[in-house]
């Protein structure tokens, strides 16, 4: 079975930004590294064994970057147990306590969630600095529309894209004047065309990584929908080095998403793509039921796999020449299997999900194998 699409074409190539690049724990982040995909634990922070729990789903899920809440000295002094045993580099959420993010810092996060303006005086903010530079993290600059400074919302009566920027840079020139360059920037609203917007100007405004979101969201369906169409524009401009999806669901769908629409976006490829038709009249099976359940049992995979599922034959062989694997009802009770877009063997309705399950984990078994091979 040989690659059914080996290369993009040039029309579906994003030019993303140029920025340069910075490390979280072992994950760079900016420059050429792929986008990376984050979650935040929902768990009180002390009960250590709760949050590992939810930090391994996010892990087996795909998360490259997991978020933990900071907001008192029992979440720190939970954070050494939790940041040994995660897999995957744990950013520190601090809001405003600077004894908070040192502690943080000294537990051994690899990155501090601040704005350097909301810690205290400049005292507070160089003992900060100086513990992340001490103990190697990086920092983000978390603007919010909701959480802006009164002196802006004085200065341009409400949140706008020029406020939340202005805000950011000023974080920004405090890190430098200690000479920390370390750091991402997030500029996040609930409202997509304003979070859009903000992010345009601060592509423009600086060329550090930065870290995309539409803040509070949503629910599970409603959330997904505004996060995609928010960070699919900004993406598709090229714009954003690590994502968030904020949804009001189980963090472990955040990561999902994400990947989703970086998929969609063949910006990552972790996972099976699944191309299927709605369904229609024509369909020679349950096209609906099957897709339903070639998700839940093919969510383990991890290696890039395209696979099309499609009812019929109007679609089906032409959709089936761009995956590696496809399936196409036919009639009878039979339908095709397909390899790289050429058919191969015929297989029953009632037989095909189990044998499509084995072909897509052997094909990723071969992906692996190769991948092991080259290293």
């Amino acid at each position: 079975m040989t690659d059914a699409m080996s290369a993009l074409r040039p029309w579906r190539a994003i030019e993303r930004r140029a920025s340069r690049q910075i490390m979280v724990g072992n994950v760079p982040v900016g420059g050429d590294a792929p986008i990376s995909v984050q979650s935040m634990t929902n768990t009180p922070t002390p009960d250590v064994s709760a949050t590992l729990a939810q930090v391994h789903a996010l892990e087996e899920a795909g998360a490259d970057i997991v978020r933990i809440s900071c907001p008192d000295k029992d979440s720190t002094a939970a954070m050494p147990a939790i940041v040994q045993a995660a897999n995957v580099p744990i950013v520190a959420d601090i809001h405003f306590h600077h004894q908070r993010a040192i502690e943080a810092a000294k537990a051994g996060v690899a990155c501090l969630r601040i704005n350097p303006g909301n810690i205290g005086n400049a005292a507070r903010v160089r003992d900060v600095v100086q513990a992340a530079k001490d103990h190697g993290c990086a920092i983000r600059i978390g603007v919010n529309a909701g959480s802006l400074e009164r002196e802006f919302l004085e200065k341009y009566g409400e949140p706008c894209p020029e406020a939340m920027v202005e805000s950011a840079l000023r974080h920004v020139a405090i890190l430098e004047e200690h000479d920390f360059h370390e750091y991402k920037i997030s500029v996040k609203a609930s409202d997509p065309f304003l979070t859009v917007a903000a992010y345009q100007q601060l592509a423009e405004a600086t060329d550090c990584p930065l870290h995309l979101g539409i803040t509070e969201a949503g629910g599970l369906r409603s959330g997904t929908v505004k996060s995609s169409i928010g960070l699919g524009m900004l993406l598709w401009a090229g714009i954003g080095d690590t994502i968030r999806v904020s949804l009001s669901a189980d963090p472990v769908e955040e990561i999902k998403v994400g990947f989703d629409i970086l998929k969609s976006l063949n910006l990552r490829t972790r996972g099976v793509n699944i191309i299927a038709c709605p369904s229609c009249s024509r369909q020679g099976f349950d096209v609906i039921k099957t897709v339903q359940t070639l998700e839940q049992r093919l969510a383990h995979i991890a290696e890039p796999v395209s696979l099309s599922i499609i009812g019929c034959v109007v679609n089906g062989p032409g959709e089936a020449a761009y995956t590696d694997i496809g399936y196409t009802g036919g009639g009878a009770g039979h339908g095709m299997v397909y390899f790289a877009g050429k058919t191969d063997h015929k297989r029953s309705n009632e037989t095909m999900i189990d044998h499509i399950v084995t072909l897509v984990e052997e094909r990723a078994a071969s992906l692996r194998a190769a991948k092991e091979e080259n290293q």
